[in-house]
């Protein structure tokens, strides 16, 4: 029957009705942190162009990693900044690099955090880009030897997930094979199985010092206007051994996610990158947003597109908000 004897608004008249009937929940166990790892001692340096961020050395890594846990976060996902830069990308994939050392250290103190890698090697080439340059261009075939040996240094050094964010092909199938001849078969994959070419990176390349030195990555980085194209790298990433997928950017992409969550039964994670955690910062500090709520709008509504992982800065706030 029409109105009156219908009236939605009687389930929003009080926060604890509206709290039982909601639909889309948020929990701090969902959350991954990203991290910025580098060189020295007692160094936290904040990232100016995204508020609240931090490069940190290995021992300030650790005592972060100690909140993260304390307020229930799901993990973290390590980036490096390594103390020297080569063609090679050589630091990524040393046993003794910045990640690796700083894997350890956080498995020393908190052995049950989850601590996520991601396998790139962009912030450790001396010209920026994710892999061996060959003819002005990446070459897809030789930096597959890059990504696999990187991952199975983090998988020895203790990484509880490796996460291959290149968007090389083949690159899954390369890092499965070469962890399992290694004895890492229990370690799973999460891919970066749609990275789109986004303008919305810009904040994180300062805060990993990975700005490509020429061109840009459109030649292996995803077209913003395809979504088909989306579904069919997904669908490669699973067929080759991926165990969780990941599309990025989140907030500009959950169609993409919500497609890719009526299609797969994977685990499906979004990462709330840099540019969008800085947009709603920028829009608060001018009085155009309340941040706390801008934050947990655009947290939920990633979650609500499908996404049951989501890497953000906003964690440490948004687990605290969730905890009170």
């Amino acid at each position: 029957m029409p109105f009156p004897i219908h009236r939605p608004r009687r389930l929003r008249s009080s926060e604890p009705i509206r709290r039982l009937v909601r639909e889309t929940q948020l929990t701090p166990s969902s959350f991954v942190l990203p991290l910025f790892v580098c060189p020295g001692s007692g160094v936290r340096r904040e990232i100016k162009s995204m508020p609240g961020q931090y490069q940190m050395s290995i021992d300030q890594i650790v005592a972060e990693c100690a909140e993260v846990r304390q307020l229930g976060i799901g993990g973290v996902i390590l980036f490096g900044i390594p103390s020297r830069k080569d063609e090679e990308a050589s630091e990524n994939y040393d046993p003794n690099g910045i990640v690796q050392r700083a894997i350890r250290a956080i498995k020393a103190e908190a052995p049950d955090l989850v601590v996520i890698t991601d396998v790139c090697n962009c912030e450790y080439t001396s010209h920026g880009h994710c892999g061996k340059i060959v003819n002005g261009d990446v070459d897809n075939d030789a930096t597959l030897e890059w990504l696999a040996q990187a991952a199975l240094t983090h998988a020895q050094a203790g990484a509880d997930i490796v996460a291959p964010s290149d968007m090389m092909d083949g690159r899954v199938a390369a890092i499965r094979r070469r962890l399992d001849e290694n004895g890492f078969s229990k370690v799973p994959i999460l891919s970066y199985a749609a990275k789109y070419a986004s303008v919305f990176y810009g904040p994180f390349r300062e805060a990993a010092e990975s700005a490509p030195q020429f061109g840009d990555r459109r030649t292996y980085q995803m077209d913003p206007a395809n979504v088909l194209e989306a579904m069919r790298e997904i669908e490669l990433d699973i067929e080759e051994g991926a165990d969780m997928i990941m599309i990025k950017p989140a907030m500009p992409y959950l169609d993409v996610i919500r497609a890719a969550r009526e299609r797969f039964d994977t685990p499906i994670a979004a990462y709330q990158v840099s540019g969008e955690f800085s947009m709603i910062h920028a829009a608060a500090r001018n009085g155009w947003l309340d941040l706390e709520r801008a934050m947990m709008e655009s947290l939920t509504s990633i979650r609500r597109a499908g996404a049951s992982i989501i890497l953000t800065y906003f964690a440490k706030p948004a687990a605290r908000l969730l905890g009170a």
